[in-house]
């Protein structure tokens, strides 16, 4: 680390502590050639994961657009924001822990569909309907039928 004043190299840590994100350490620096004072900041280097989309095209992961797919098919549903933040949360770690470079839009919206199952039956087809964009009405009834027959499955499951 090159000091700001004098570009020596070498320096001595005097103060670390996370930042407020808790992502990031703060470090009060002094120069061992001039003394002076100076701040680092010391991040997790992510390396990006770009996102093929069905058209062939790539663009960086951005949860942001997951979250506000989650919202969208949330909307007038009983789910807490802080279950939404979970649900991003959890498949961005998903997304960055996978160690591939790429993922498709499809591999996100199988990880968005499963997490809304659980959470929310409605939002889940909300969802499902515009990522598995069904054609007609007898498509739509299909999965509306599997998640009624698994919903059924489980409770006797449940009681035995």
């Amino acid at each position: 680390m090159k000091c700001l004043y004098c570009d020596c190299t070498e320096s001595k840590v005097i103060d670390s502590r996370s930042a407020e994100d808790g992502r990031t350490i703060r470090r009060r620096r002094e120069c061992v050639s001039c003394g002076r004072r100076f701040t680092t900041y010391e991040t997790i280097e992510v390396s990006p994961v770009l996102v093929v989309k069905n058209n062939g095209t790539r663009q960086s992961y951005n949860a942001e657009k997951v979250r506000n797919g989650i919202i969208k098919s949330c909307e007038k549903r009983p789910v807490p924001m802080s279950v939404i933040d979970d649900m991003v949360a959890d498949i961005s770690k998903q997304v960055y822990n996978s160690m591939e470079s790429e993922i498709t839009t499809k591999a996100i919206g199988e990880m968005v569909m499963e997490r809304l199952k659980k959470v929310d039956e409605v939002a889940y087809v909300r969802y499902a309907s515009v990522y598995r964009s069904f054609k007609d009405l007898s498509s739509f009834m299909s999965e509306l039928k599997k998640i009624m027959k698994s919903a059924k499955e489980e409770k006797k499951e449940g009681h035995d």
